[in-house]
């Protein structure tokens, strides 16, 4: 075993019936000093180039999660919807204007913000489990956008509703913090 570790191989010799690269007219030459990559010079290169392709990704999640939040609430009133357009018990997403508007199963409306209290993470509507839901932390909001629990220190933030002929307009110039859920910010019809 050891003389086959010690022995030095030679170079096959070319076919006969085979060319010089030069040759063939293809403009390569041949490289007589041929670089030989070790393992490890290729491991090196292969974690290296790994490890950019993971950085990029990572700048590039990192990019698209700060665009999404640095497209907050332009102010104005929003046409949400006529009235009938919202059947009670209701809760309609209004993604590219990031409010929730709910309509309660007594007919009343509320328009909730779409960013946690907490860090301004992009909550999300739970129809199976009747309650909104924040990915950052896990935390729970029920139906009217109450928190139950922490980390979050209050309830999602409202945005002002008016009836006008039957239509639903949401105000976004600002949304209004609360302590708690009451019926009188509801607005009926």
């Amino acid at each position: 075993m050891e003389a086959i570790r010690n022995q030095k191989l030679t170079p096959l010799a070319p076919q006969k019936d085979s060319e010089p690269l030069a040759d063939k007219g293809c403009g390569c030459q041949e490289n007589s000093a041929a670089k030989e990559v070790s393992r490890r010079t290729f491991l090196k290169l292969g974690l290296g180039t790994l490890g950019v392709i993971a950085a990029l990704e990572i700048g590039a999640a990192s990019w698209l999660f700060l665009q999404a939040r640095g497209q907050e609430v332009q102010g104005g009133k929003v046409l949400a919807g006529s009235v009938d357009d919202f059947p009670p018990g209701s809760v309609t997403e209004f993604k590219e204007r990031a409010f929730f508007l709910i309509r309660d199963p007594e007919g009343g409306f509320l328009a909730i913000y779409r960013r946690c209290p907490h860090l301004g993470c992009t909550v999300n509507w739970q129809p199976d489990g009747n309650s909104f839901h924040c990915p950052c932390h896990s935390a729970d909001f029920d139906f009217y956008g109450d928190c139950e629990g922490p980390p979050v220190p209050r309830p999602l933030d409202l945005f002002a509703v008016t009836i006008d002929e039957s239509r639903v307009l949401v105000d976004m110039s600002q949304p209004q913090q609360r302590d708690q859920f009451s019926p009188a910010q509801l607005i009926y019809a």
